[in-house]
């Protein structure tokens, strides 16, 4: 397996093994198309985070609900950063649900993003563990900044991506899915996939 595929699991042995607290009115329910082609059972007891103006998609994974926020990065003068426009950091769920910036080893090897202007106010948008996965971050119709992803072969604006994992150890966990949700531009249709990496 490819070290790039082994660290885009997030890195499950940086955190503690916790089990996930109950969240109130915080389950997600809803339907999956899954290019694997079993049968998946929806996601239960992860936050759904409030939406808010900066923030352009969350990452959660086993084994806690700790999660990383993907926000836009604005300089002093309101103008977005056009060295690093997205900029991520925990929510720390299991602890106080503090804000909490990524370790260097979270930022080079795992959670963190390569980030490259293209022009006309579009960025290409990698993980540093996973660069094969292409996000561009860019305005929509709207007039806000959205990263938009391919999601069941659909050009749509990320929301959330979760990766389930079952085992395994740190270099090498047991990644059974990565699931990714978004909604279609124009419809504001939710769409869901899950593949595995």
């Amino acid at each position: 397996m490819k070290r790039s595929i082994i660290i885009f699991t997030f890195c499950a042995g940086i955190l503690a093994f916790n089990k996930p607290p109950a969240f109130a009115n915080t389950t997600n329910k809803y339907l999956v198309t899954d290019t694997l082609k079993k049968k998946v059972k929806p996601l239960v007891n992860y936050p759904t985070l409030p939406g808010t103006v900066s923030r352009v998609f969350y990452v959660q994974r086993d084994p806690n609900v700790n999660t990383i926020v993907y926000e836009l990065n604005m300089d002093k003068d309101g103008q977005l950063n056009d060295d690093e426009p997205v900029h991520p950091y925990w929510i720390r769920y299991n602890e106080k649900g503090q804000r909490e910036e990524l370790s260097y080893i979270q930022r080079k090897f795992a959670y963190g993003l390569t980030q490259k202007p293209l022009g006309n106010g579009r960025y290409d948008i990698r993980f540093v563990s996973y660069k094969k996965y292409p996000l561009t971050l860019m305005k929509a119709a709207d007039g806000k900044y959205h990263i938009y992803a391919t999601i069941a072969q659909k050009q749509v604006i990320l929301n959330r991506i979760f990766v389930k994992i079952e085992g395994g150890s740190f270099w090498l966990p047991n990644v059974v899915y990565v699931e990714v949700k978004g909604s279609d531009p124009a419809t504001g249709q939710e769409i869901v996939d899950r593949f595995k990496p």
